[in-house]
């Protein structure tokens, strides 16, 4: 596949796994978290820990927003999709994450109007149709998906939706790279950064890591080469 196989040549990834046993040498040991669950996704299925010098490791960060979600806020979402009148709306990765009363897929068993959708426009689709049911659209991600839940709303305003509204979790990547720092047991070397969380935000927001904490972080793409 053009473009994409590209990043997972074997023979370009030796050449670069040998530079980096190179520069790392043998007299110290390293690490480096990478702060998003897609790299650590990619990581595990083309089992790039195993093939890095042992002296180099991959300490896996705080994930993708649907692995950190607290519980509570999935037992407010059941909450609310077993509310009388409601048509609740969310992306299918949040249907079987675990809170203290089960998950939204159990909620639907039980009887809860529980609708997977591809995106907030079609949750607000659901709510044109149905204009007699409260819809609500489960908002979850970093600032790859923020915005286009914000214009959603705003198309929900300038239409005159008003069956339609958002229960928001969306959070942002630097608060919990921030707190990672501010560990006083903190062990790292360095990071790598989410490549489309840059793509929204850019690399301006992270100048801080090396400004006032000395430490390097690079962003990179999803595939084996991007990580190495």
């Amino acid at each position: 596949m053009r473009f994409v196989d590209e990043y997972r040549d074997p023979v370009a990834s030796r050449r670069v796994l040998a530079t980096i046993a190179e520069l790392a040498g043998t007299e110290r040991h390293y690490k480096f978290m990478e702060v998003c669950g897609g790299h650590t996704h990619t990581i595990y299925r083309h089992g790039i820990e195993h093939v890095l010098p042992r002296n180099v490791e991959l300490v896996h960060g705080p994930g993708c927003p649907v692995c950190v979600i607290p519980m509570g806020r999935i037992d407010d979402a059941i909450a609310v999709a077993e509310t009388r009148g409601v048509i609740f709306t969310s992306f299918g990765d949040m249907m079987r994450v675990p809170g203290g009363n089960g998950t939204l897929l159990e909620a639907k068993a039980r009887g809860a109007d529980v609708r997977f959708v591809y995106s907030p426009l079609d949750a607000l689709k659901v709510a044109v149709d149905n204009p007699d049911r409260q819809v609500v659209f489960f908002a979850v991600g970093f600032e790859t998906t923020a915005p286009s839940t914000a214009v959603t709303l705003v198309k929900a305003r300038d239409d005159r939706v008003m069956n339609f509204s958002v229960f928001s979790n969306h959070v942002t990547i630097v608060p919990p790279i921030k707190a990672i720092l501010d560990s006083p047991d903190l062990r790292l070397d360095g990071f790598l950064g989410p490549g489309h969380v840059s793509t929204v935000v850019g690399n301006h927001p992270y100048r801080f890591v090396a400004r006032d904490y000395g430490k390097p972080l690079v962003t990179a793409g999803f595939e084996p080469l991007d990580i190495l």
